[in-house]
């Protein structure tokens, strides 16, 4: 898939799930668009998955999982599996048992159960942030698993993770970060690179993020000015959502592979909620001694719409990043 959008030019939408009616609107989307995609679940999704009365991230991603693997063979596209932002503290808690999970797979004849993680060591200086991805990237290495590091800082918050507070210039990679983090890690393993180039999570109105893609392109450029064209890295967009298109577009050339979306999926499968609800206040409600509507109360109902609504907006996704008719099912 990474070959593909290389050659190909465009990016794959990697949306984050939290429960069987997300993953069934990201896989309507990848397949209404054929287009393959990336469908992630983070330590929050995780911990809500696996239900309010266990809380246990690694369980509830091994959950969403294995219903991703069921789900997906009714479609006619590829989807990567993959987990988002694995902090240093949360190493042992998330990523390892979702490891052991993967190896338990493949010694029953399976494919691994991630086809990527994402360990986001950049609370971390840059040296230490380096050691810890070349342990990660090796052990997932032996698993036939990408690793996604990031170097430089996503701004915002995300899953209880804020980084509201962290120095502007640390919202940028420089060059020379992107050239230590190619060296280190690409004798070991296939990995993605998540450099930041201003990028935001969260909603903000237009003109609120200033994003610098360019800076892409310098960093790309010192890496392949030593180690040749084929040195080329993989590059992540994280904070996508609210993104301007020519932003988007931009870093394509200068080899993004994958944007997260996240915010503007979560709008989308909650305004049609509050909608139903809206149109359907007597009949969602008992109002006044009546019996209200149980058509309209039904939890089918709503999640329905919701699940239509999450899809409608990955696939304006997949086009923004050209990933729209691109499918390789069925070529490899």
């Amino acid at each position: 898939m990474l070959d593909a959008a290389q050659k190909g030019g465009y990016a794959y939408p990697a949306v984050n799930v939290t429960s069987i009616t997300t993953i069934n609107g990201a896989l309507r989307a990848f397949a209404e668009a054929k287009s393959d995609g990336i469908i992630q679940i983070s330590t929050g999704g995780g911990k809500f998955a696996s239900g309010s009365a266990v809380g246990d991230e690694a369980f509830g991603a091994i959950v969403l999982a294995e219903a991703t693997h069921l789900l997906a063979e009714k479609y006619n596209v590829l989807v990567a599996l993959h987990t988002d932002h694995c902090q240093p503290g949360k190493v042992d808690s998330f990523l390892r048992p979702l490891l052991e999970a993967s190896r338990k797979r493949l010694a029953d004849g399976k494919g691994p159960l991630f086809q990527s993680h994402m360990l986001d060591a950049s609370e971390l200086p840059l040296a230490a942030n380096i050691t810890l991805s070349k342990a990660l990237l090796q052990e997932c290495a032996d698993l036939g698993i990408i690793l996604e590091v990031e170097a430089g800082v996503v701004g915002g918050e995300e899953d209880g993770h804020d980084t509201s507070g962290v120095a502007a210039d640390k919202l940028y990679t420089t060059p020379e970060d992107m050239l230590a983090v190619y060296e280190a890690l690409q004798p070991i393993g296939r990995f993605l690179f998540a450099a930041t180039f201003g990028n935001v999570h969260g909603a903000y109105k237009p003109g609120a993020v200033k994003l610098k893609p360019t800076i892409l392109r310098d960093g790309q450029k010192v890496v392949t000015d030593k180690h040749g064209p084929a040195a080329e890295m993989d590059l992540v967009f994280h904070g996508g959502s609210g993104s301007d298109l020519s932003d988007i577009r931009e870093t394509l050339d200068y080899g993004v592979v994958k944007m997260n979306i996240d915010t503007d999926t979560q709008y989308a499968f909650t305004r049609p909620i509050v909608t139903h609800i809206c149109q359907n206040i007597e009949g969602v409600l008992k109002i006044d001694g009546e019996v209200g509507d149980k058509k309209k109360y039904d939890p089918r109902a709503y999640l329905k719409a919701a699940e239509i609504g999450l899809a409608n907006r990955l696939k304006v996704a997949c086009d923004d990043l050209r990933s729209t008719g691109q499918t390789i099912c069925g070529k490899v």
